[in-house]
């Protein structure tokens, strides 16, 4: 028998599991495969409806009785970078950025677990091996780079494990913006907020591209872990079903506890596919 492919994608709901960004709190994700000729399509369509890719799903936070997790987007041409910025910005500088096929190596895994081990030794990543990791880099059915950031002067150093690497993110490319994936660097680095200039860097590849948005996740009043993305000129977040400028971070406190949730079904139905389809 010949099995095909849904005409629409086929939404579904994770069981509740602890939240990774609030304590005490229990998450849930909605979520789709990302398959097929449309996959592109529905990217661009579901991201710019907060959703995210992991491999091949498609997510967004769709809890019970929390509304926090609030996709993010920096808006490029409002954006114009802090003196804080400026300076982070001067001091990687030295770094060369290059960007490929989304091919896993061994120096990357290297740079990952010395990563994770610093900064996210109890988060869900923490056990992954070089087999998940290659799948997280390469199982893509979308347009995907992986940015790098290299350290020109210790290439050759044969006692550098990561082969000069500093800094990488996992990229796709959207027909409105760029969305960063996943982004991990060296963690010694840490005082030179190489997070903060991967991101800031991924604004100008976006202004060279022409390409309106940077894509940052989800931005979660109320987690200090999230709150970097905040202190973005032009960030946006995706609320209530429409993006709007981020307000005062304390405007959102209500999001943690909404008076109600919308229906998992209704949730669904109010979702954009790809043509203007519902």
């Amino acid at each position: 028998m010949r099995h095909s492919l849904p005409l629409t994608p086929q939404f579904y709901v994770t069981a509740p599991q602890p939240c990774p960004y609030l304590a005490d709190r229990m998450e849930r994700k909605l979520f789709t495969a990302l398959q097929g000729d449309e996959a592109d399509a529905l990217n661009d369509s579901l991201s710019k409806q907060g959703f995210r890719r992991s491999q091949n799903v498609l997510y967004r936070p769709s809890c019970a009785d929390c509304n926090a997790c609030l996709s993010a987007r920096i808006k490029v041409a409002d954006f114009a970078p802090s003196r804080s910025q400026r300076r982070v910005i001067k001091r990687n500088r030295h770094l060369v950025r290059t960007a490929s096929s989304p091919w896993a190596t061994e120096a990357q895994f290297a740079l990952f677990r010395d990563y994770l081990d610093s900064r996210h030794a109890t988060g869900g990543m923490a056990d992954m091996d070089l087999f998940e990791f290659a799948a997280m880099v390469e199982e893509t059915p979308i347009r995907t780079r992986l940015i790098e950031y290299r350290d020109p002067t210790v290439g050759d150093d044969r006692s550098d494990t990561y082969e000069g690497l500093r800094g990488v993110c996992l990229t796709d490319i959207l027909d409105d913006g760029l969305s960063m994936v996943y982004s991990f660097f060296a963690p010694e680095l840490m005082k030179n907020s190489l997070g903060t200039y991967v991101i800031l860097d991924h604004v100008e590849i976006a202004r060279e591209l022409g390409l309106p948005y940077v894509y940052l996740g989800y931005w979660v009043p109320g987690s200090e872990k999230m709150g970097y993305k905040a202190r973005f000129k032009g960030v946006e977040v995706y609320r209530d079903g429409a993006w709007e400028v981020l307000q005062d971070t304390g405007d959102y406190s209500n999001e943690l506890n909404p008076i109600s949730v919308d229906p998992i079904a209704e949730q669904v139905a109010r979702i954009v596919l790809p043509g203007g389809q519902r």
